[in-house]
Order: C-alpha cells, then sequence, then structure tokens
C-alpha cells in the first residue's frame, strides 16, 4: 500500500469516526432536553404528550389540596388559561399559592400535569438568610464606624 493510500484510509476512518461520536452527543442531548410551556400552550396542545417537559406559571390562589403521603394538587395558570397538577413529595420552601412555579413532568392521559420536580421562583429581592445577615451586620457595623469618627472630631 502507498502512503498516499495509507493517508487517505487513516483520513476516511478518521472522519467516520468523528461523525459517529457527534451523532452520538446529538442524539443523547436531544433525549435529554425538556421544553418550557405557558399553561396555555399545553390547553392549545402544543406541548408533547409522551416527553418530559417543564410547565411554568403561577400557583392559583386557593388550589393548593394536600393529599396523603405527601401528594399535593394545584393549579398553574398563566391568567389566561390553567393547568391541573399533581406532586407527589416535598414541595419546596419557596412554594405558595400566587407566586411562581416550574414544574417539569408530564402529561397524563385526562389532561392533569403529573409532575416529577417542582421549582419554586422567587423574586429579585430574594436574598439567602446568610447573605441578608452579613448584610445587615455590615451596615450595623459602619453605622458604628461613622458615630465614633464622628465623637472623634467633635471633641477636637
Amino acid at each position: 500500500m502507498k502512503a498516499r493510500h495509507k493517508r487517505f484510509l487513516l483520513l476516511s476512518v478518521g472522519v467516520v469516526v468523528v461523525g459517529l461520536a457527534s451523532w452520538l452527543v446529538f442524539n443523547a442531548l436531544g433525549n435529554n432536553m425538556s421544553y418550557f410551556f405557558s399553561p396555555t400552550e399545553v390547553v392549545k396542545g402544543n406541548a408533547p404528550k409522551d416527553h418530559i417537559f417543564r410547565l411554568g406559571g403561577l400557583v392559583e390562589v386557593g388550589s393548593l389540596e394536600r393529599g396523603k403521603e405527601l401528594t399535593a394538587r394545584f393549579i398553574v395558570t398563566d391568567n389566561a388559561n390553567k393547568v391541573n397538577v399533581s406532586y407527589t413529595g416535598i414541595l419546596p420552601d419557596l412554594f405558595a399559592e400566587g407566586q411562581g412555579v416550574i414544574a417539569q413532568g408530564k402529561l397524563a392521559e385526562n389532561g392533569e400535569f403529573i409532575a416529577e420536580e417542582v421549582l419554586a421562583k422567587h423574586d429579585e429581592t430574594y436574598m439567602p438568610p446568610e447573605v441578608a445577615d452579613a448584610l445587615q451586620k455590615g451596615h450595623a457595623e459602619g453605622k458604628a464606624n461613622m458615630q465614633t469618627n464622628t465623637d472623634k472630631g467633635a471633641a477636637q
């Protein structure tokens, strides 16, 4: 075999290997993608019936019902349409009626959304308690330092 043929064979095998690896990566990513849909899109039938997706909106006030064994039922709305949601598990601490929520799961045959995971959304003013405490402590120390400096200036 000539050197030119060996290079061509090596290049061909390399292209096939890279193509196969690319196909495997894109196939794996496609199967793990989870799209976001609003209640209006779900009601219109735009959401997949046999694939996991995310449903987002507000938890309707007065709709939360807690059942047996950590089962919770509530309604997610976008103020235009509503979707009934069922979730078995511990709800997040920030979960509340009238607040934003994202639920990941599938649609049941009866149109109810069966959530496997519920994420509570918070507004932009949310701050972890540790950060709030640190800021409050820093603010108090800053005020104390200002007061000390003011007292020293008055004494001179």
